[in-house]
């Protein structure tokens, strides 16, 4: 199973829901780096064009539209392509 759960383009009210204008905000400029999830992550992507390599599994491409949940230990690398900016949710 995936670690790495996305969602295209969610509807407007989906994130309504959830309260995600509310959440903080990261940005990043292009760069490669790993990372590790020690607790779940949901975000949602304004902006930005980014290949996750999970350590095992195949990558997944990540752009602006994007909800994205990264569960609890995936291990992983980032390679943004275009700069990030993101909403996020953690926990």
């Amino acid at each position: 199973m995936s670690k790495i759960l996305v969602e295209h383009d969610p509807s407007p009210m989906k994130l309504e829901v959830m309260g995600v204008e509310d959440w903080p905000i990261w940005t990043k400029e292009a760069s490669t780096f790993q990372w590790y999830y020690e607790q779940t992550e949901t975000c949602y992507l304004l902006e930005g064009d980014v290949i996750v390599k999970p350590d095992a599994g195949e990558p997944v491409h990540l752009r602006a539209g994007d909800l994205v949940t990264f569960l609890a230990e995936l291990s992983c690398t980032w390679e943004i392509r275009a700069p990030v900016k993101k909403h996020y949710r953690l926990g």
